[in-house]
């Protein structure tokens, strides 16, 4: 599945609340995102629109290898399930 190359840092971390991720605090333009799910578990993202895709890959393959999945799964469960 391609990436969308439009997706704003602030959408991004809303699509990742169905993990079980939850905004723990915010520093300037950054969000850091918690989860307890498969255990602990820090992302952050930055709150640039649009995300760099390099960042944006970088990020999904972080919660991708922490939820023991493939990142085309991953891609799939937030891309393509809320539309």
């Amino acid at each position: 599945m391609r990436l969308p190359r439009d997706i704003s840092g602030l959408e991004l971390a809303k699509k990742r609340a169905g993990l079980g991720y939850e905004i723990s605090r915010q520093n300037g333009s950054h969000i850091r995102l918690s989860t307890q799910q498969n255990g602990e578990h820090h992302i952050t993202i930055p709150q640039h629109d649009p995300l760099k895709i390099g960042t944006f890959s970088a990020i999904l393959n972080d919660i991708a290898n922490h939820f023991s999945i493939s990142r085309e799964e991953l891609a799939t469960q937030l891309f393509l399930a809320q539309r």
